[in-house]
């Protein structure tokens, strides 16, 4: 799909990965629509690539429509915005339960509907889906986290298939660890050595060549953390046994711990 004066809807634009995502599109000629709750990084955001800005809080529902309206006929929709949710369950009220799936995963899938019904309508345009390797293998204290983003790569997976023939593209794009911005650099969690990261501009690149090709997944981790992946979803016991070892408990406490206050 050309970009060049494509409208592309961004969530979670205020994030260091959502200004990345910004900046990228912006730069292949996208005109952005820019939208999130932190309006003192939105509206200059938006100012500074030329978009618009659009301030929501995607756990009310009502603001879901209120946003599509306002945004106008989409291009592109990148779903990015999510909530950290690493922790025990137990150490969650019913409530940020609620929020978390709203955030996570029910906004993306109604967000999907509204636009990809405009978009099938038309013949063209594209959803991607800002996931994480944590929606291809699970670890513990993150069950919550896990069932959002396993959640989410089902739907876009058939989403894909049920779009193809009306010319929709869909993609997900899995983050392992990002440096410099995001849940985990927020967090402050020192990796065990030997453990790399990606940058926030990786994931950028990645989301541009998902539509550029119509991929269906790009991974945007190391090699040892695909990998890892692969075997989360065929062997799961065997990757919870591997992630014990590398020392996964230290890395999901401090992420548990890191995003108390911000859920």
């Amino acid at each position: 799909m050309d970009l060049r004066g494509a409208k592309v809807l961004l969530t979670g634009a205020t994030g260091g990965i959502g200004q990345a995502l910004a900046e990228a599109f912006a730069a292949r000629g996208g005109e952005v629509v820019l939208t999130g709750r932190r309006t003192d990084v939105l509206e200059p955001l938006a100012d500074r690539l030329g978009g618009h800005a659009i301030a929501a809080d995607l756990a009310d529902p009502d603001a879901l429509e209120r946003l599509l309206a306002e945004a106008g006929e989409i291009d592109v929709l990148v779903a990015n915005a999510a909530l950290p949710a690493s922790g025990l369950l137990s150490d969650y009220s019913t409530e940020e339960i609620d929020r978390a799936l709203d955030v996570n995963l029910r906004a993306p899938i109604v967000m999907a509907k509204l636009v990809g019904e405009a978009m099938s309508a038309r013949g063209r345009g594209h959803l991607v889906f800002i996931s994480s390797l944590a929606g291809k293998t699970a670890s513990g204290q993150a069950s919550l986290y896990n069932a959002t983003k396993f959640g989410m790569r089902g739907f876009a997976l058939a989403l894909r298939e049920d779009l193809r023939p009306h010319g929709v593209g869909v993609s997900t794009v899995f983050p392992g660890f990002i440096r410099d911005a995001g849940m985990f650099a927020e967090a402050k969690v020192d990796l065990p050595r030997g453990i790399g990261t990606r940058s926030p501009r990786d994931v950028a690149r990645a989301t541009l060549r998902a539509i550029d090709k119509n991929l269906a997944e790009v991974d945007v981790a190391p090699l040892s953390l695909r990998v890892g992946a692969l075997i989360g979803g065929a062997a799961p016991g065997l990757a919870a046994a591997i992630q014990r070892r590398a020392g996964s408990d230290k890395i999901t406490q401090g992420l548990a711990q890191g995003q108390r206050g911000k859920r």
